[in-house]
């Protein structure tokens, strides 16, 4: 009886890639060179991207569940919208 080999779909971790990642996403330098390309002030670009990251949970966490629910049924009328709108272009 011959016992197949393990084998792993993983592929190994490249540390130096991880490592690279971690500072992009840490100094965001994909946005400050944007910002400085596009001549506006890093410090006000910054700001507002801070306050961009934080503005869907502060905005959620100050709405009252009765309008959180309000708000989630007209979402989902709209994507169904979309979807009979998809589907009756398909089946003309």
């Amino acid at each position: 009886m011959q016992i197949m080999p393990k084998r792993s779909s993983k592929k190994k971790l490249n540390l130096n890639l991880l490592a690279k990642y971690i500072v992009d996403k840490a100094t965001d330098e994909e946005l400050l060179e944007k910002a400085a390309h596009e001549g506006k002030n890093i410090a006000a670009v910054l700001l507002g991207h801070l306050g961009g990251l934080k503005g869907g949970k502060a905005r959620t966490a100050k709405l009252s569940p009765e309008k959180r629910s309000e708000i989630a049924k007209k979402a989902a009328k709209a994507r169904w919208a979309e979807k009979t709108d998809e589907k009756s272009k398909i089946d003309k």
